[in-house]
């Protein structure tokens, strides 16, 4: 048995579809004629891009727009001036083969932005290299292995999945993937669960480690990978893999139930999404509303700002899909770990605390006033709200309020519709505005509030340093408390506090969010159904008494152990 990171939930059984990686061979010697592998490499650059239209149309149909966008940043790599002019260089000066001269300029590339600080700029390095392979593929002449070439259904062993790969996968012969890299956030993981395949990723050395056809079980709820099982392990995942469906049959019962608690309390479960084609996926996952819609995918994996119109008719789409019920719009969260080269930001030694989210949009308030005027026109169509990311003064949340009022008069001059009366409100991030929760209280119509960032900013512990990441503790007291603090000061002016990350969803969470008041949680659509599951076992008043007592504890550590020891208690009470 091996052991990798569960990336997508669901067991899978069959025979392995093994991707080996083409050995290939390129021409070294120098070359007569230039002139003749510039053409071939044009050629294949023309040809590359006919492939990639085609995969884009594909992946629009299977997997939804914002999917498809990733094949919107291949295309801008085949557009590229200098990575091409950097390949043609060595061709001229070096003498090289067109094979072997795109193949030295994408490793150059590849290790130029796999070492970028941007997490976002690194993932584009997996852009390059699919992008890469496929020129050289061409030049070369050698046709890569598809998975569009699979007869029976198959498990699917690979060293990883480009978004090339991913586009190609029939739904209905990948019974589930494991692949040697990656992580829960890579491009197949997501896709993986997209598509609601069960994978488990990096399992580092797997490929080398399995034969064709050898029967693989891939446990994407435990992140287990077994290959060539005992009768007893077969039946014992084959007993698994019922339960694992006909749970899920069962909680799709649940789609259109509220979420209330065994003492018949209410709370809201929404979705987290970033794309208004995830709209309907959430929607189908029963969420009684958006409670955080990234808008930063209008703006990624192109060469300009998105339009007013583009940004409308998005926002307007998920109004629509959710009629009465909340669609909660985060205006622009970019910085940090996510940049947009054609916004010019500045280099920073520390970007997750510069220039970025609400401060760059206060900076630059033309960019931000064409998104406001996007959302007020879109909140006519359906129950909108907004918020501000990254707020830490309550300076900022009324400097922002000053440009969405300049924008609602401006608006009311030109005989838009739009509802005067959204509710703006903020995400509670920064340990600063947690703290003034109070303050910030007055002027927020609410709170939502993002574990994501406010546990590491809390701890001081980046989640993505694998030395400090041990700091990355969700359920410290210090949270907890301050949490509390910020629901306590919401509900103390009437208003309501939601929470967006990701500790929204965790089953061990909720139980101590429910105790602490919390009104609204918002989670990936996949765990919105075992959240109400879960919920509909818990009294909220017992939970009152659980978070009350977690609160007064010392670590992390013991908050966990207290909450799992007392849910068993009341499992079996």
């Amino acid at each position: 048995m091996r052991t990798g990171i569960a990336a997508s939930p669901g067991i899978a059984i069959g025979p392995a579809w093994v991707v080996q990686e083409v050995e290939l061979d390129f021409p070294t010697e120098k070359v007569d004629n230039p002139e003749e592998q510039l053409n071939r490499f044009r050629g294949a650059v023309d040809k590359a891009k006919t492939q990639v239209d085609a995969l884009r149309e594909k992946a629009k149909q299977t997997m939804g727009e914002d999917k498809a966008a990733i094949f919107e940043a291949h295309l801008m790599v085949l557009d590229d001036p200098e990575l091409l002019g950097s390949v043609e260089q060595k061709i001229k000066e070096e003498r090289l083969d067109a094979a072997k001269a795109v193949h030295d300029v994408i490793e150059q590339f590849v290790a130029m932005f796999e070492q970028m600080d941007m997490e976002y700029m690194r993932e584009r390095a997996a852009d390059i290299r699919d992008v890469g392979s496929r020129l050289v593929h061409i030049l070369l002449g050698v046709e890569p292995r598809s998975l569009a070439e699979m007869d029976d259904p198959s498990v699917v062993v690979a060293h990883d999945l480009t978004p090339s790969d991913t586009a190609q996968m029939d739904k209905s012969k990948v019974l589930g993937f494991t692949t040697n890299i990656g992580g829960r956030t890579s491009h197949s993981a997501i896709m993986a669960r997209t598509l609601e395949i069960p994978a488990v990723v990096g399992l580092k050395t797997l490929v080398s480690e399995i034969q064709q056809g050898e029967t693989v079980i891939v446990d994407g709820i435990e992140g287990k990978v077994i290959v060539n099982p005992t009768e007893a392990e077969l039946d014992d995942y084959r007993k698994r893999q019922e339960r694992y469906e006909a749970e899920k049959k069962a909680l799709k019962r649940l789609v259109s139930e509220p979420s209330v608690t065994a003492d018949h309390a209410r709370v809201e479960l929404a979705a987290n999404i970033g794309s208004p084609h995830d709209a309907q996926l959430a929607k189908e996952n029963g969420a009684e509303g958006i409670g955080l819609f990234r808008t930063e995918f209008l703006y990624m994996d192109r060469t300009d700002l998105p339009t007013e119109e583009e940004q409308f008719e998005a926002y307007k789409h998920v109004a629509e899909t959710f009629g009465e019920h909340p669609v909660v719009i985060r205006t622009l969260d970019i910085g940090g770990d996510k940049e947009l080269p054609y916004l010019d930001l500045p280099d920073e030694l520390n970007p997750f605390l510069g220039y970025r989210a609400i401060r760059m949009c206060l900076d630059r308030p033309e960019l931000f006033k064409t998104q406001l005027r996007a959302v007020l026109r879109a909140s006519a169509f359906g129950n909108i709200k907004m918020m501000y990311p990254m707020v830490a003064t309550l300076e900022e949340l009324r400097a922002a309020n000053r440009l969405l009022d300049e924008t609602r008069a401006e608006l009311r001059e030109k005989g838009a519709d739009f509802n005067e009366n959204m509710e703006v409100g903020i995400m509670i991030e920064v340990p600063a505005a947690a703290v003034m929760a109070d303050a910030l209280a007055e002027e927020a119509d609410f709170f939502s509030i993002g574990t994501n960032d406010l546990i590491q900013y809390t701890m001081a512990a980046d989640r993505m340093n694998e030395r400090v990441s041990h700091l990355y503790q969700p359920f410290h007291p210090a949270l907890l408390r301050l949490i509390k603090h910020v629901i306590d000061a919401a509900h103390a002016k009437g208003k309501w506090a939601g929470m967006c990350g990701e500790m929204a969803g965790d089953p061990l969470a909720i139980p101590l969010l429910l105790g602490l008041g919390l009104d609204e949680f918002s989670m990936s659509a996949i765990s919105i159904l075992p959240a109400r599951k879960q919920l509909k076992q818990l009294k909220q008043s017992e939970m009152k008494r659980l978070a009350e007592r977690a609160l007064e504890l010392g670590t992390a550590e013991d908050v966990r152990a207290y909450v799992e020891n007392e849910l068993k208690t009341l499992q079996h009470s």
